[in-house]
């Protein structure tokens, strides 16, 4: 028998060389299945696990939103906290383009160029987040202490309520 690989990521790696203690998790990643899909096979809220989405205002600026898997995010309210006229969601190759990674596997860590990140607020009133590691069907875990990890490694603005 073989040994199991563990992945490598450029999130993985960016975590690892910070010191942030996370816990890795793994799931079979099902295409369109997003976080539905994560949480039900990981047996977690689906409001833990946080989405990453690539979106770009009128002048094709790209930023990251991390969001609750089981809410949405108002392209109004985040155009407003923007202050641009309009924001809409990426086209997957443009994601991965701005990114680095596929959709579906797409992390607000080790990005392929520095995005703008803003995160629900909420976000950090849970008691842990599970958040993609890089790749399709691959979590991380983080605890409470790591929020604050979170914030400095990404960089990340906090909105008031972009749901």
């Amino acid at each position: 028998m073989g040994k199991s690989k563990v992945p490598s990521t450029p999130a993985l790696r960016l975590l690892k060389a910070k010191g942030v203690d996370y816990v890795l998790h793994s799931y079979a990643y099902e295409a369109r299945g997003g976080t539905k899909v994560s949480s039900r096979e990981l047996g977690v809220d689906e409001h833990a696990v946080i989405k990453t989405l690539i979106f770009e205002d009128e002048q094709r600026k790209p930023v990251v939103v991390l969001m609750h898997g089981d809410l949405e995010v108002s392209g109004k309210a985040l155009a407003r906290l923007l202050g641009v006229k309009s924001i809409s969601p990426t086209k997957p190759e443009v994601a991965e383009k701005h990114s680095g990674y596929r959709v579906g596997g797409t992390s607000p860590f080790g990005l392929k160029k520095p995005l703008s990140i803003y995160v629900e607020e909420t976000v950090f009133a849970l008691p842990k987040i599970w958040i993609n590691a890089g790749q399709r069907g691959l979590l991380v875990e983080l605890e409470p202490a790591c929020l604050d990890d979170l914030l400095e490694l990404t960089r990340v603005r906090v909105a008031q309520t972009v749901c």
